[in-house]
């Protein structure tokens, strides 16, 4: 669909595949870093048009032991008004790059022009060396777009005589595809889900939906019929979770902006309570540790936080890392603060900002439970809900009632000073358990935030100190033969997606509650270790049932 706004804008609706090639003849933008080098080289008598050709290559078995220049470190992004669609890998020190990288971008953006800029990446920002424009109203028309587009300075003229990218694109407007206009993505014939991400759509699962933390079995709902006449029960959220971690044989994962081990996840049973349920989530956790049970936590950390050399600060945003942390210090419950790691593609100063100012706002639970037979399986809750103060709530939201009882200890209200004592903040959210092979992907979320969040504690090791923190302590749940498991691929430089594996359903096709699920998450390369970071890497993690990516674009959509 390509419909006009005024004269000049245009509504692209639908699927551009782009392919990013390579430029030409760019301008160093590292000159003076160059001449300064090459002053301290003893180089002062070679021109800059010595270098350039070096930089593309030539001379290069006259002079083998000469260092190659600094030089510009190009890279391009696509961009819509106010939006960054595609980003290229950065070529250093060139000044005639080769991308060749493919992006399948879905777009839904007025604009006039599509905007190509290619940009030098330098240790404290990106400078830009000039802009493609390409009409909107061109790409619209569905044409192939192939050629070499000089490239525009900010000054109005090319930087450089003869700079140009060259490129290849088309567009296919939403009407044309029968994905979307004729059954959508959850009528798809094939069952293949969102196409082009990370992982795929799983079939055989089950899922069950979580209103709010606790729903009392006094709350009286309308009543909603499902499928086959079956009516839906509400769920018991925290109580769910609190038997889930009783009755782990082998693992506890949890990660969550915030994890506080001072909340009680049982308040108002409608169950007896398992083992270790009238204890706090602290308490709990070291609990099932000392069954010899994995615990591993990953909260959030707030850099605005402190608890050290005297110093000693609650944080902006009031998330108890620094306090859960302490706790589980001298315990054999494994807890790791994870700040929002940047993308290495940013410049120093943009990393520090993201470091800082951004968080991660994953809330998992992952355990092994029950599976048919003797065997075990994994099952993760997800959503919605941290497990920290003030998420405790009910559909009957009290504001006033029960705040010696159901809520002593957990009285959450920012809005008002310290020391104002009703009404309590009410909270209402969702949240979900899944059981079968989605909740697979969700460890192998976890996994990868793992990997990433002890990568530099590794070197702890050599001194003998906190041998704790090495991969190593993620079990292995392959090798454990009655715990059901897909064929993990882990390399040093990527997790590869397990295919789907009927021996993991948990349900069957036809039956009512079936389920499919695809888990998207919300997070890029940065924030992972194992996440595949180029084209080739991505196009040879050939799964089924979903198709291959052909594309750079490995962005997700949060759910998890």
């Amino acid at each position: 669909m390509s419909a006009k706004f005024g004269d000049e804008t245009i509504y692209l609706h639908g699927d551009l595949e782009l392919r990013v090639i390579e430029a030409r003849k760019l301008p160093n933008m590292d000159l003076a870093t160059e001449r300064l080098r090459r002053c301290f080289a003893c180089d002062a008598c070679r021109t800059t048009d010595d270098f350039e050709g070096e930089s593309a290559g030539e001379n290069q078995e006259m002079k083998p032991y000469r260092r190659g220049i600094i030089t510009s470190d190009p890279y391009v992004t696509v961009s819509a008004p106010q939006t960054a669609l595609a980003r290229t890998r950065v070529i250093p020190n060139s000044q005639n790059p080769v991308w060749n990288e493919e992006f399948h971008i879905p777009m839904a953006h007025p604009l006039v022009n599509l905007e190509f800029r290619v940009k030098d990446a330098d240790v404290f920002g990106a400078q830009i060396m000039g802009k493609v424009k390409i009409p909107a109203q061109r790409i619209a028309s569905g044409e192939l777009i192939s050629g070499w587009f000089p490239i525009i300075g900010p000054s109005g003229k090319p930087p450089k005589q003869d700079s140009a990218l060259r490129i290849e694109m088309k567009f296919t407007p939403f009407e044309t595809n029968p994905l979307y206009n004729k059954h959508g993505i959850a009528g798809d014939p094939q069952h293949l889900g969102v196409r082009r991400t990370y992982f795929p759509l799983r079939k055989g699962s089950l899922v069950k939906l979580y209103q709010d933390a606790h729903v009392s079995h006094d709350v009286k709902f309308p009543p909603i019929e499902l499928d086959g006449g079956k009516m839906y029960q509400q769920g018991t959220c925290w109580e769910d979770i609190c038997y889930a971690i009783s009755e782990a044989h082998h693992l506890i994962y949890i990660v969550g902006w915030s994890v506080f081990h001072k909340i009680k996840l049982v308040r108002e049973p409608t169950r007896p309570l398992p083992r270790g349920g009238d204890l706090n989530l602290g308490e709990l956790l070291k609990y099932k540790s000392q069954e010899g049970v994995r615990v591993l936590i990953l909260p959030w950390d707030d850099k605005t936080s402190h608890d050290k050399f005297f110093i000693n600060t609650a944080g902006v945003m009031a998330t108890h890392d620094e306090e859960t942390k302490k706790f589980f210090k001298h315990s054999s419950v494994i807890c790791v603060l994870s700040p929002r790691y940047p993308s290495s593609k940013l410049s120093y100063m943009k990393q520090h900002v993201v470091g800082t100012m951004f968080t991660h706002h994953q809330k998992c639970v992952l355990v092994d439970t029950q599976a048919h037979g003797n065997n075990r399986k994994i099952t993760a809750f997800l959503g919605g809900l941290d497990l920290c103060d003030g998420r405790y709530d009910t559909p009957e939201h009290r504001l006033f009632r029960d705040l010696d009882t159901v809520y002593k200890d957990d009285f959450h209200q920012p809005t008002f000073p310290p020391g104002t004592k009703a009404p309590r903040e009410p909270w209402h959210d969702l949240h979900c358990r899944v059981d079968g092979p989605a909740a697979y992907d969700v460890l192998i979320n976890f996994a990868q935030r793992w990997r990433r969040a002890t990568k530099w504690r590794e070197f702890a090791v050599l001194r003998k100190k906190m041998s704790q923190w090495h991969d190593d302590a993620m079990i292995k749940i392959e090798r454990i033969s009655w715990i059901l498991s897909p064929a993990f691929s882990i390399t040093k430089e990527t997790t590869l997606i397990p295919e789907d594996n009927p021996k993991l359903y948990v349900s069957e096709e036809g039956q009512p509650d079936n389920w499919h699920v695809q888990i998207f998450r919300s997070i890029d390369s940065g924030s992972v270790k194992g996440f595949p970071k180029n084209v080739d890497i991505a196009t040879s993690q050939v799964y089924k049932p979903s198709s291959p990516f052909t594309s750079n674009n490995l962005n997700a959509f949060p759910c998890c």
